[in-house]
């Protein structure tokens, strides 16, 4: 009797050890560091996101969150590192706009958004505003579409090369409003300001954070900021939606992926932590007084349904307007 009480016992334990086992790992994640590329150059807001929330990260996984720098070719660099990398959970790709526009607009961009990664959360949002040099005798979104309507083609706006998020704003406004415009590609968004406060061409849509210090001194004059809300570092700004342009809405977006196949479970803890982290007050205080809305996606799921959504829009934006990279 004595033996066989022993041996449901053990019968017992391993069963329980092996049911446990799998819920066991799944807690224990992580076990190692994290690490977070940025595809684009350091001092961006892919990176200074990145940053705000890889510190807090690290004190509630007690693993170290790096964050490293990959630049290179439209993201190209960063992003296919990430898409060919180990599906764990430890290596995370930090994303905006780009991510979702680049395949549309490139031949071979050497991963695909949809098939090689899953989202894990958005991490923030910061809208951008049209702004135009001073001479232009327009003050309103509705004056530049009928100025533009008397002489298209004529009028030019800057933006940092093919696929960037100016360039792409001033495309979807053509397309929505039907009108031409000459892009003109600059090399750094310090070169479009400058030239578009020197007249040399005309308009551009910029951050707000980095538009705001030249709106507020004169310098460029701004028409409307690109989010289906205003800015509440331009109150008196109205969107461009609100301005006779319904629908149109082209905010910058960060976010983190996954290559696919990561476990659900390291994709929610993260989802989880970051939405933590975007919702203390201070932080989000921070932030928003430079233009930029820390916010997270309720899950995985949605953000991964997010990218969707982007993917598409910009895929028909590429059709309509045949924009293309070389």
């Amino acid at each position: 009797m004595k033996r066989s009480l022993s041996r449901a016992g053990a019968a017992a334990m391993i069963a329980w050890a092996a049911s446990a086992t799998p819920a066991a790992h799944a807690q224990a994640y992580p076990v190692k560091p994290i690490r977070i590329i940025v595809p684009v150059a350091a001092g961006g807001n892919l990176d200074i996101v990145a940053r705000a929330i890889a510190a807090p990260m690290s004190e509630t996984f007690g693993q170290q969150v790096i964050v490293e720098a990959r630049p290179g070719a439209s993201s190209l660099v960063g992003t296919q590192f990430v898409a060919k990398s180990p599906a764990d959970g430890y290596t995370l790709l930090k994303i905006a706009n780009t991510f979702a526009t680049v395949p549309s607009l490139l031949k071979n961009p050497g991963y695909d958004a949809l098939k090689d990664f899953t989202g894990v959360t958005l991490t923030c949002l910061v809208p951008m505003v049209l702004v135009v040099t001073p001479t232009l005798p327009v003050r309103t979104v509705k004056d530049l579409i009928t100025l533009a309507k008397a002489r298209p083609g004529q009028i030019a706006y800057g933006a940092t090369g093919a696929g960037s998020t100016g360039h792409i704003a001033a495309e979807l406004l053509g397309m929505q409003a039907g009108i031409k415009m000459l892009h003109v590609p600059y090399k750094g968004n310090s070169a479009t300001i400058i030239d578009v406060i020197a007249g040399n061409v005309q308009l551009m849509f910029d951050q707000v954070s980095s538009g705001k210090p030249y709106i507020d001194a004169g310098r460029l004059r701004a028409l409307g900021v690109t989010s289906l809300t205003r800015s509440p570092l331009f109150p008196n700004v109205p969107t461009i939606d609100e301005s006779g342009l319904k629908g149109y809405e082209e905010i910058t977006f960060n976010g983190l992926m996954a290559p696919a196949g990561t476990p659900r479970e390291a994709l929610t803890r993260i989802q989880t932590e970051v939405t933590r982290i975007t919702r203390l007050p201070e932080l989000r205080k921070r932030y928003l007084e430079r233009g930029i809305e820390l916010a997270a996606s309720n899950s995985p799921e949605e953000f991964t349904a997010y990218i969707k959504t982007e993917f598409d829009k910009k895929a028909k934006l590429a059709r309509e307007t045949n924009i293309r990279i070389d």
